[in-house]
């Protein structure tokens, strides 16, 4: 390793311990603190460029995830109707749900390792703007979660049928919110950031009778500004809301670039400001805070900053996006977090959830398991076949339910003749053997008339991904007495 990368390397975990976080340590969501940072003052100092590249670097990495939150929201505070982006993608004005009506499309690129399990919502808010009012129908027993994170993308609302979380009124808050709580409200969720989002995921069978059942649900979803609310249920038919144009952003096989490194130097700032520092990170406001104060009028030690930037993202965040490359190590080589969306001071991770699959919800609501490699840890590649056998009783246990999904190389659905991208509880046509287990049959060429309904369609041709995801894990997952069966290769 050079001494630049040593020097980058030396000064990240500096920064990561004089923030709290210890390597190998899940953390909690520390408590925010009213402590000021103070910074020097940098029209008094001198800083070499070497000093501010790696600080350049260190801060893009910690910051990723909400310069990510930022932009998302930048692009949706231009947005004036409610309805779906080429009737595919959702989309609405600050503080406004939009909502699918059907499983996500599979040539969205908006969110990364997207789920065909359940009806999508989302709602980006402006919580400085307004409070909001969130409605929650009677699902009458179906599975549901609303996913609500602030900035950093940590959970700040429990809200699913796992909480048993009642019908009605529920608000959310910023920082700075001081009004009346309306009386038909049942809970007020708090942020304590300005920017945040909110998903709604209702889970669907994948029969024509359920996506029909699930409408009278999904109509009674909704977000919108407290000044709207009269304490009436809202109710609107998501199926028939306008088509808008797609944004010139979304094109492409990849992800929508959320982040861009050459910009991150001018939303540093803003994204410090927004977002207040956890207990014990105000040392590291404070070290970021002086070398924005010293670039400001200094294009060198400007551009060392950004090149620090890029450098992270290619060296530090990139192989981020690999699942391989971070969580728990399980058997059969799959990999697992424990602390999603309560990321704390769990840079890393926080880091890389967003990077390769952002707003996955917290471990009690839905473990996720991650799969690169086969059995004989051989990259997972379309030339060849594989299958997951789950033994009898071994299927994922839930209380929600659970799926096997396969993403491509960008980790988005690969386009296949039967539009099938996941299985699991959803499938009511599943074939067990003989012995009470379960054969999934993971290919690119379709299998024989038996194996049909348990095949799994994977790209004709390069690497590929396995993902299992278990909603409402009961005690057998959560403890890690669970972990899923190994994915072998067909001989």
């Amino acid at each position: 390793m050079s001494k630049s990368k040593l020097f980058s390397v030396a000064l990240l975990a500096l920064m990561l311990t004089t923030a709290g976080y210890s390597a190998g340590t899940v953390t909690t969501p520390a408590k925010t603190t009213t402590t000021a940072a103070k910074t020097v003052n940098a029209e008094n100092i001198e800083l070499t460029e070497a000093y501010v590249k790696e600080v350049g670097k260190m801060s893009y990495f910690w910051g990723w995830p909400m310069a990510n939150m930022y932009n998302r929201y930048m692009i949706t505070s231009q947005n004036t109707t409610i309805g779906l982006q080429g009737g595919k993608i959702p989309a609405a004005p600050l503080n406004h749900l939009s909502m699918l009506h059907d499983y996500v499309d599979p040539t969205g690129r908006i969110v990364a390792c997207p789920n065909q399990d359940v009806v999508y919502g989302q709602s980006m808010l402006s919580l400085d703007k307004d409070a909001v009012i969130v409605q929650v129908p009677d699902f009458k027993g179906r599975f549901w979660v609303y996913q609500i994170v602030n900035q950093r993308t940590d959970s700040i609302a429990e809200l699913s049928s796992m909480y048993n979380s009642k019908p009605g009124f529920y608000m959310i808050v910023g920082p700075d919110w001081k009004g009346t709580v309306p009386k038909e409200v049942i809970k007020v969720f708090h942020s304590d950031t300005k920017i945040a989002y909110a998903i709604p995921r209702v889970f669907m069978n994948d029969t024509a009778e359920d996506k029909k059942d699930v409408q009278q649900f999904i109509n009674k979803i909704d977000i919108y500004p407290l000044s709207e609310f009269d304490g009436k249920m809202k109710e609107r038919s998501w199926a028939d809301v306008p088509i808008l144009p797609v944004a010139a952003s979304q094109g492409g096989s990849e992800e929508v670039k959320w982040v861009d490194p050459a910009k991150f130097v001018d939303e540093l700032p803003t994204i410090l400001q927004d977002v207040p520092p956890l207990a014990g990170e105000e040392r590291l406001y404070a070290t970021m805070k002086t070398v924005l104060e010293a670039v400001k009028n200094n294009p060198k030690l400007k551009e060392a900053f950004t090149q620090g930037a890029i450098e992270a993202d290619n060296e530090l965040v990139t192989p981020l996006f690999q699942f391989s490359n971070y969580g728990t190590k399980l058997k059969n080589n799959w990999t697992t977090t424990s602390n999603g969306a309560e990321f704390g001071t769990d840079y890393y991770t926080r880091t890389a959830a967003a990077k390769s699959n952002i707003f996955i919800n917290k471990s009690n609501e839905t473990k996720y398991f991650y799969q690169d490699f086969d059995s004989n840890r051989v990259r997972l590649n379309g030339s060849s076949k594989y299958t997951v056998t789950f033994a009898k009783g071994q299927t994922p246990p839930v209380n929600g339910f659970w799926s096997l999904t396969l993403y491509n190389s960008a980790h988005f659905f690969e386009p296949n003749d039967i539009n099938r991208y996941s299985l699991g509880t959803k499938n009511k046509d599943l074939k067990y053997n003989k012995d009470g287990s379960l054969t999934l049959y993971v290919q690119a060429e379709k299998p024989s008339k038996d194996k049909e309904s348990n095949w799994l369609p994977a790209p004709k041709s390069g690497d590929f991904s396995l993902y299992v995801r278990a909603y409402w894990p009961k005690e057998a997952i959560s403890s890690g007495q669970w972990t899923p069966p190994a994915v072998v290769k067909v001989k």
